[in-house]
């Protein structure tokens, strides 16, 4: 290594190219995405910070007036055949681009250190306001601190490359008019923000005079830092130090004997606050200083500033040369990640046509959804991993029960056989797969809409005994037969239950529609203020349709049930011819014999005569009831169910103009008034931010790609 004489210590370093793209990245910001190397100087205000940065870098800080104490300083020694300092500001990551452009175009640059000494307190009484810091000669500033990095560029031919960055010393007592409780915050925050990146090295400055075991800097340190790899402990003012003991728990700390650090610590000593920074002489007498007790039986390597920033030069190399390989990767990663975030957040949507758009691109992933829930084309991932996304096969599951139900349940009395037995019930081969999750209290909107818990009536037994008492109840003057009112209040009774079953049906159709209609626009619009006022504007309408499918499903009911029965349907001939005989045929099924033992059965003449005459008026009144009534009760039966499928639940719920299905479309977007557009997709504030913040984190991480190339 070649040491601040321009020496060779034999040791080797990184390459200064490295190191010069290093430090451009710092000025890109991109420190604040992800951990660059660094060597950090931190410890209290009064630990000695500012005169070793000045040991170290022969940067002539100047002394009581506290002008570089309010912002981090990056200082940066640079080998070039001409010598030159030069002054400027790295804007802050939350800079403004107003911020950005008036803070990046001030520079001042001077010949040398001697220049800068003469200059340098009036430079940075600019620099502080130009950073809006408030100070006795800036009292109009805004700020305490600042988030802006003061860069200080050190060139020259005798320069080696070396970058250290200062914050601002850690504080414990306010001073009324010029710090709060909060900038004391404020500077921890800073601190704990630079300490915590992996590849940062912590220089802690740790005066000798105070005990070191309760150094706020060295706890904070630790904590992040457990294992002691990044921090290194500076130890100043041992001039100051006077009784032996003291000294010896200073000489331990070096030699590893208390609190180790796997960086060890360093003892220098300054210079005073009333000595001259560029008589050589002093500096010499203060390197002199550690060839006496007990400082002499310390490793040389550990004592004075040449040791230290040679230490310094050694340390930066290792961590870049660690990391330098690394850090494209790492940016194009996260590079990818704001990209993925910022096309998550959609279009911008600042003018009423970017909001347009974005409103359109979510209606048509809306739809989309739609259509393929509606043709069972379940190929998306979304569909393969949510059932609730298969809504036909949901519905028809839903109705396949509804139609076992009906046909088991929708009677109030169960038809009689010809033999007297009565028909087995269907079972319910969905209802495993149709009524899973339909869990009304999820949507407390449609409760004024819907009621899956209604529960029919179960069919009673001896129909024929009610029709004999409903028939003696209403008949007339007639021979025989019955008048036409009594097959409609006959079947009006039967059909008791068709509005409750049917209510239950057409709700747990509407609450499965409603779950997927609510679930398909969570999946269709990332933003979540943007669904909610989607849901809030469409809510009303969507209600307004399933009530309208429903007030379809009770017009069928009424209809049925209300008017006369009739129907042009041959299976009502079909069925009533079948029922009548079977009447006859099975009575003379059981008298059937075979006499001539063959396998031909006959009937007695005789026996035929008797069934078809034995029986009373009344008795064939009663059949005749029962039979008419049960082959219409049948064909309205099927006519209902089919009727509500397709109009209440396909045409009103499904596929029709006014479907629920078909409100929120693009031609609904199109349609709506600027203010109410503005409302639903304007972009939050904090929206706008994270917008902002990502594509200035995407122009930070392109920039750093150009760089690391």
């Amino acid at each position: 290594m070649v040491g601040k004489g321009g020496t060779q210590s034999g040791k080797s370093l990184t390459s200064p190219d490295r190191l010069h793209k290093i430090d451009q990245l710092r000025e890109k910001n991109v420190g604040t995405h992800m951990p660059l190397p660094q060597l950090v100087v931190v410890g209290d205000q009064s630990s000695g910070k500012s005169s070793l940065l000045e040991s170290l870098t022969g940067i002539p800080f100047p002394n009581g007036q506290g002008l570089c104490t309010r912002y981090a300083t990056q200082i940066t020694h640079r080998r070039d055949s001409v010598e030159d300092i030069t002054i400027r500001i790295i804007p802050g990551p939350d800079s403004t681009d107003e911020d950005v452009a008036r803070l990046s175009g001030y520079q001042h640059s001077v010949k040398n250190t001697d220049a800068l000494l003469v200059q340098f307190e009036s430079i940075l009484i600019e620099v502080n306001a130009a950073m809006g810091i408030k100070t006795k000669l800036n009292p109009e500033g805004k700020k305490t601190f600042s988030q802006d990095v003061l860069k200080i560029e050190k060139c020259g031919p005798t320069e080696d490359y070396l970058t250290v960055i200062d914050v601002p010393g850690i504080f414990r007592n306010t001073e009324e008019g010029v710090t709060t409780e909060r900038d004391k915050s404020l500077v921890l925050d800073m601190v704990k923000g630079y300490i915590e990146q992996e590849r940062t090295i912590i220089l802690a400055i740790l005066p000798s005079t105070v005990d070191i075991m309760t150094q706020e800097i060295l706890n904070l340190s630790e904590k992040y830092d457990k294992s002691g790899e990044r921090t290194l402990g500076v130890l100043t003012k041992p001039d100051l130090l006077t009784e032996r003991s003291t000294k010896s728990v200073i000489c331990d700390l070096v030699n590893g004997k208390k609190r180790p650090l796997n960086l060890g610590y360093y003892v220098v000593r300054n210079r005073g606050a009333d000595e001259d920074s560029k008589d050589g002489l002093l500096s010499q007498r203060r390197e002199n200083m550690f060839k006496e007790e007990p400082w002499c039986q310390l490793p040389s390597e550990r004592v004075g500033i040449a040791a230290l920033r040679e230490r310094l030069q050694e340390l930066l190399g290792q961590i870049t040369d660690r990391a330098f390989p690394k850090l494209r990767t790492e940016a194009k990663k996260l590079l990818a990640d704001c990209n993925k975030s910022l096309e998550a957040l959609g279009f911008s949507r600042q003018t009423e046509r970017e909001q347009q758009q974005y409103l359109c691109e979510v209606a048509a992933r809306f739809q989309r959804t739609v259509r393929d829930g509606l043709e069972a084309n379940y190929s998306s991932q979304s569909a393969l991993e949510n059932q609730e996304l298969r809504l036909i096969t949901r519905i028809i599951n839903i109705t396949d029960e509804f139609n076992a139900e009906f046909t088991n349940s929708s009677h109030s009395r169960c038809f009689q056989t010809v033999d007297g037995a009565q028909s087995a019930p269907q079972t319910k081969e969905h209802e495993e797969y149709s009524s899973q999750d339909l869990d009304p209290s999820k949507f407390p909107e449609l409760d004024d809409i819907i009621d899956v818990d209604l529960a029919p009536t179960a069919p009673q037994g001896d129909i024929l005994k009610w029709i004999k008492r409903t028939y003696c109840g209403s008949r007339g003057v007639e021979l025989g037969t019955f008048g036409p009112g009594l097959l409609s209040s006959a079947f009006r009774e039967q059909s008791t239950n068709w509005a409750p079953l049917t209510k239950a049906y057409l709700s747990k159709i509407i609450l499965v529609i409603h779950h997927f209609i609510m679930r398909v626009l969570a999946l269709s619009c990332a933003d979540t203020k943007v669904l909610e006022e989607i849901k809030s504007f469409i809510t009303s309408e969507l209600l307004d349709r399933y009530q309208a499918g429903m007030e379809q499903a009770m017009l069928l009911v009424s209809l049925e049930r209300d008017k006369k029965p009739y129907t042009l349907n041959s299976a009502f001939n079909t069925e009533l011819h079948g029922s009548r005989s079977q009447r006859v045929l099975n009575p003379l099924k059981r008298k059937a014999t075979c006499p001539y033992n063959n396998n031909n059965k006959y009937v007695n003449l005789n026996e035929i005569e008797a069934v078809v005459t034995n029986k009373s008026n009344l008795q064939n009144a009663h059949e005749d009831i029962h039979d008419i009534l049960e082959s219409y009760y049948k064909v309205a039966r099927e006519r209902f169910v089919d009727n509500v499928y397709r109009q209440a639940v396909d045409h009103c719920l499904l596929t029709g103009p006014m479907s629920p299905l078909l409100l929120f479309t693009e031609k609904w977007v199109l349609g709506i008034e600027e203010e109410k557009l503005s409302c639903i997709a304007g972009e939050s504030h904090l929206v706008r931010e994270k917008r902002e913040q990502l594509k200035k984190k995407i122009q930070d991480l392109q920039g750093a790609l150009k760089i690391l190339r």
